[in-house]
């Protein structure tokens, strides 16, 4: 199941990963998986490093293969109507996952802007901003290697409308190293009258999804006790008959079918002792099978893919604020390789749709997305709506950066379901529930970065209920995040991962590249 130029990678490094763990470290636990995107990845290579016998079960090809993502949001500087401690929360957590996959970032600023249409000011921004500011101080104090996101003084910067202006007559550089060297093209392009001032630059880096699933993989394969299953459905999950006499914890039996077997029609079973649903925004679907009937929420949204060459060069990623859902919502530009950009328009003819949300209702826990959205995540988009929209994006950009409207459509796009648990969908920060009387868990990431903190909960999880031995110096790699993979990886090999998958899925491979990388293991 694992790719040809992984298992040749770590086929001399496999055992070594294991064999410093200490015997506590290895108990007979076993866990399923299900679900191999940011989360049951992530959850996996959490485990698999403290010796756990682990299996994801993944019904795609490859792992961390799913809705759109465009960086780190460290910080929560994209959404102004959450809390700030939630935006606090997402800060620490960024940083946290940046170090577990830090081949995955592309090193360069966001800058956000209020357009002169929008009610609110840049100010408003400020007062959190120094928040954010100081928590990222404090975050370096407890442990230097926290210090990935820059200085912490240079975390934002602002400028004004007569510095843009100065900038705009600057020449562009090649490789941009200072702030002002990044702004200089934001000044040429960026249409100056549509926005209020100051303009906020922060140092939100780009998080690249072909590189994080190359990554996931390349860590999952150093592991022996790590059994990855790609092209493969789960049928049924179902407890286990257990005498009542031993007073065991339920264990789950799981029937699956492997789509690449030459039995493929034949239906396997593996029996594990915790069941953990990370299939995203169908967790509904496991919960109806386990008797779980949580209220949560599914959204499809997609982002777009274009081809631009007028930049003149690397370029910011650049988000206008706007209200989600109206006409004139939030406008996003992020850059890859090459003239390549990803699109978001939070508008119902872009990235967001009119029927695109559902709920639960009262009979089961999956939101009952449309049909057609379900054909899309399944089989490819109708290219006719894709390149439609994908004009539409290209052409909200230009508002904005004028000289966008020379950018061509491309053939794909970056989609998929989000889950939102709960009923409020302006939610951004969650992680795991536990439901310790059933060994069971369910993750409920909104956004990636959240995913490490759902693999702490787990694993502390393991431990209250005697799964696991306490960690202690099995716990070093996380403490220190000393994952086996990054003492055996290179960016290279990383790039050559990504290309293929972006190539798998029909996406230019130059996306699978970065601008500015973090090529050391942080």
């Amino acid at each position: 199941m694992t790719h040809p130029f992984i298992k040749n990678y770590v086929y001399n490094t496999q055992v070594k990963a294991e064999s410093d763990l200490p015997k506590s470290a290895l108990p007979k636990t076993r866990v399923g998986i299900l679900g191999g995107g940011t989360a049951g990845a992530t959850i996996a290579i959490r485990l698999a490093a403290l010796g756990i016998k682990t299996t994801i079960f993944e019904k795609k090809t490859s792992l961390i293969d799913g809705p759109p993502m465009c960086h780190l949001h460290a910080g929560g500087n994209l959404y102004r109507e959450i809390p700030d401690q939630d935006c606090i929360d997402l800060l620490k957590q960024c940083i946290d996952i940046l170090r577990l996959y830090p081949y995955s970032i592309d090193v360069r600023p966001t800058v956000f802007a209020v357009p002169t249409r929008d009610d609110d000011s840049p100010d408003d921004l400020l007062p959190r901003l120094d928040k954010l500011t100081n928590a990222y101080k404090d975050l370096i104090e407890q442990d230097h290697n926290n210090k990935v996101l820059g200085e912490p003084d240079n975390y934002y910067q602002l400028y004004s409308h007569e510095q843009m202006i100065t900038l705009s007559k600057k020449e562009q550089v090649t490789e941009p190293k200072t702030q002002d060297e990044w702004m200089i093209p934001v000044a040429k392009h960026l249409n100056l009258n549509k926005v209020k001032y100051p303009l906020i630059v922060v140092q939100e880096y780009g998080w690249n999804i072909f590189r994080l699933s190359a990554s996931a993989q390349l860590a999952l394969a150093q592991y022996e006790h790590a059994n990855v299953l790609t092209s493969t459905e789960v049928k049924q999950v179902s407890k286990v008959e257990q005498s009542s006499a031993n007073n065991q914890m339920p264990k789950w039996k799981i029937e699956y079918q492997n789509n690449q077997s030459n039995q493929s029609n034949k239906t396997q079973t593996a029996e594990v002792d915790y069941l953990i649903n990370a299939c995203g925004f169908q967790t509904g679907i496991v919960d109806d099978m386990v008797g779980v009937k949580p209220k949560r929420m599914v959204e499809f949204k997609a982002s777009y893919i274009a081809h631009w060459q007028g930049a003149g060069g690397k370029i910011p990623e650049i988000i206008i604020y706007g209200n989600r859902g109206t006409p004139e919502g939030m406008a996003q530009l992020t850059p890859y390789p090459n003239g390549f950009y990803q699109i978001h328009g939070m508008t119902n003819s872009i990235t967001l749709f009119n029927d695109g949300l559902a709920d639960t209702a009262e009979q089961t826990a999956q939101p009952q997305l449309s049909a057609k959205y379900l054909n899309y995540i399944n089989n490819g988009w109708d290219q006719q709506v894709l390149k439609a929209r994908g004009q539409k994006a290209i052409d909200y950009v230009a508002e904005f950066v004028p000289a966008f409207k020379n950018a061509n459509t491309q053939n794909n796009a970056l989609f998929g379901g989000q889950q939102i648990p709960g009923e409020d969908d302006t939610l951004r920060v969650a992680d795991v529930s536990l439901y310790s009387h059933i060994s069971y868990a369910r993750a409920e990431n909104v956004k990636a970065s959240s995913t490490l903190i759902a693999a702490d909960e787990i694993v502390a999880e393991f431990i209250k209920l005697g799964l696991i031995c306490t960690e202690h110096d099995g716990n070093n790699h996380r403490k220190h995040h000393q994952w086996a993979y990054l003492e055996n990886s290179c960016n290279e090999n990383i790039s050559k991962i990504a290309q293929v998958l972006a190539k798998e899925r029909g996406f230019p491979t130059d996306m699978a590249n970065v601008n500015h990388g973090l090529y050391k293991s942080v």
